[in-house]
């Protein structure tokens, strides 16, 4: 399942972002990644854009983007994702 491709930091970051399709959140983030200097940050960042990149369009379509308190909401009702 893709969504667990992503850690919860990563998929935290792409929700503060348009997340309305692929290509506009990785444009995003490219966008903001010099902006970054956090080393712990930028790295959250270069992982998510790598891993983005892997990803088809039909792929990241199927992801379940939610901030993590919502995904441990859904984790502890017994939800699946």
């Amino acid at each position: 399942m893709i969504n667990f491709m992503f850690s919860i930091e990563e998929i935290n970051l792409m929700c503060i972002f348009d997340i309305s399709d692929r290509q506009t959140l990785l444009s995003e983030l490219r966008e903001s990644l010099p902006d970054v200097y956090d080393p712990e940050m930028r790295e959250v960042y270069e992982s998510a854009i790598e891993k983005l990149e892997r990803v088809s369009d039909a792929g990241f379509a199927e992801i379940g983007l939610y901030i993590a308190d919502e995904l441990d909401g859904i984790y502890r009702r017994g939800g699946m994702i």
